[in-house]
């Protein structure tokens, strides 16, 4: 069923039933119903007809408030009828939010103000603020196409920013539909999820969770104290983390009455397995495999042995192959590139690419990952795509961090690159040659801040007098790597 369907139904049916809590404030689905109403009808009226880049047939809605107690509501009335949401991470630096905005030129852009939501049209200054309750005043949200546009995320790359990656409502529809039974997701399933909902996997946790017309739990920024507590008082039976959040919540007493957590965006040690298994002990498990691009594809059933680099099997709907560089099927254990034909395929990326990422080869797509499957089909992932880093959970491409360094003042060359780091997978470092005496820390971390958001920024940063480069003038990262494992 669609999402704007699944709400209007749930508000019918149970108007009082909680739908989304953000620590202190709670929408009940009357009130998310309502509320994304009035938003859907406020779009049209500052913005009666599409002229973004995605065209005229469709109303392009830029999402820019974080984790906000109104959030879904946007999003909702963002993806009803002929809208398409796109959704920007304000912990951004604000120069690069603004380029992303400006290439996608939005008919409306969704910012917060304490409480409330501001919309305003981008061309002609006009700016209405929306708040929360559950005066039914507007018609019931309308349902979009299968085949229509109506999502646009942003992934890391392995350009200075961001890539917009659009997806039809399909892709998304499937998705659900076998998500739900094959996760348990129902009525009871109350969720937490505090990543941002700006990314895709917070994003989709709220999603699913809504169209079963469970209770959603967010946060505003993941504090490890105040999520146990919600954990706790909220009686939460389903969690969905990265493993950095995993880690940090088993710092503390058990807690018996989750039943389930959801992990992705990097892998799970034995260590970490060891952990859930003591401070979650009813909780089943489940590690899964995905990119923006690709959405779902493996995912683990619970008791499985902890492994380094095995991800379960295809996901419901999906076909693996392994391929060689001349696109022929390898024979199994052996490693190739990983292929996927799936129904929850994005798009693609809006504009030209930048050579990089998403590439499709007849009914197959990949990313460039590597791995192997073995007999039994279940896949194994040994590399990412453009050398990427997971750190904590994002995905990193040090390309990008090094272009951003190399754009400053203070810096003449840098290599970027990830180590092992017990805790966040990998962690992000670099070395760099100074272009003048007056680089400092300070100035250095200063400068950082205005070009990359915080998790982009290199955990460790090590300064040489002069970069080795190889006769071509590019950076001989060998020897710089071998620098800092000899802490030379």
């Amino acid at each position: 069923m669609p999402l704007s369907g699944a709400i209007e139904r749930h508000a019918a049916t149970d108007p009082s039933r909680p739908a989304f809590r953000l620590e202190g404030r709670v929408l009940s689905y009357t009130e998310l119903a309502a509320t994304a109403r009035r938003l859907h009808a406020a779009f049209a009226t500052l913005a009666p007809e599409g002229r973004s880049v995605i065209g005229a047939r469709h109303r392009l809605v830029a999402i820019a408030t974080g984790n906000h107690a109104l959030f879904p509501a946007a999003f909702l009335a963002a993806t009803a009828g002929n809208a398409c949401a796109a959704l920007i991470d304000p912990h951004l630096p604000e120069t690069a939010r603004r380029r992303m905005i400006d290439r996608l030129d939005p008919d409306i852009v969704v910012t917060a103000e304490d409480d409330d939501l501001i919309l305003a049209n981008p061309r002609t200054g006009a700016a209405i603020a929306a708040t929360g309750d559950d005066s039914p005043d507007a018609p019931p949200l309308p349902e979009g196409d299968d085949a229509d546009p109506f999502l646009i995320v942003f992934t890391s790359g392995t350009t200075a920013d961001p890539k917009p990656i659009i997806r039809d409502r399909r892709s998304w529809r499937i998705s659900l539909a076998a998500g739900a039974p094959f996760f348990g997701i129902g009525v009871a399933t109350s969720t937490y999820a505090p990543g941002p909902l700006a990314h895709g996997l917070a994003l989709y946790a709220m999603t699913e969770t809504l169209l079963a017309g469970s209770l959603f739990h967010s946060a505003r920024h993941f504090d490890a104290a105040e999520a146990r507590k919600t954990i706790q008082t909220g009686n939460i039976r389903r969690l969905v983390l990265v493993p950095t959040m995993l880690r940090r919540l088993c710092e503390g007493a058990p807690m018996t009455h989750v039943e389930a957590i959801t992990v992705a965006g990097a892998k799970l040690t034995a260590a970490d397995h060891a952990l859930c298994a003591e401070h979650f002990p009813g909780a089943a498990l489940r590690e899964y495999y995905g990119a923006s691009e690709l959405g779902f594809i493996t995912v683990t059933t619970p008791g499985d042995a902890a492994s380094s680099t095995a991800v379960g099997r295809a996901f419901p709907g999906v076909r693996l192959a392994i391929l060689d560089d001349a696109g022929k099927a390898v024979a199994t254990g052996e490693t190739g590139t990983i292929l996927v034909e799936s129904p929850l395929v994005a798009t693609g990326y809006l504009g030209a690419g930048d050579g990089a990422g998403l590439a499709r080869f007849g009914s197959l797509a990949t990313v460039g990952d590597l791995g192997f499957l073995e007999a039994d089909g279940t896949l194994h992932l040994l590399g990412r795509a453009g050398g990427m880093v997971l750190s904590g959970g994002n995905n990193i491409y040090p390309s990008e961090v090094e272009a951003a360094l190399l754009g400053l003042a203070g810096v003449r060359a840098a290599h970027v690159f990830g180590v092992e780091h017990a805790d966040l997978g990998s962690e992000l470092v670099a070395v760099i040659e100074p272009a003048g005496p007056g680089l400092t820390a300070e100035t250095l971390q200063a400068a950082m801040n205005g070009v990359l958001p915080r998790y982009k920024q290199p955990r460790r940063i090590w300064r040489c007098r002069a970069m080795p480069v190889t006769p071509s003038g590019k950076v001989e990262a060998k020897t710089v790597r071998q620098w800092v494992a000899e802490e030379n």
